[in-house]
């Protein structure tokens, strides 16, 4: 689990990388389980609250830059 403290010292360009590298995850773990049980089902969790953490930390960054576009996108 990231800590928001940590992940404020990585670049946006980091957190982006690391956001693609947890949805791969989250994505190979959520197959996964459909075909058998997991060895850690709590991971899922953790991914999706760490994938939450990063985005909005990553969205608070780019409001501060101001390289957020209209419409949210």
């Amino acid at each position: 689990m990231m800590k928001p403290a940590q992940i404020r010292e990585l670049s946006m360009d980091e957190m982006q990388a690391r956001i693609s590298e947890l949805e791969e995850e989250r994505f190979r773990l959520r197959f996964r389980s459909a075909t058998e049980a997991l060895n850690d089902p709590l991971r899922l969790r953790v991914i999706r609250r760490d994938i939450a953490r990063l985005k909005t930390v990553l969205k608070e960054q780019q409001t501060k830059a101001g390289t957020v576009r209209a419409g949210g996108r």
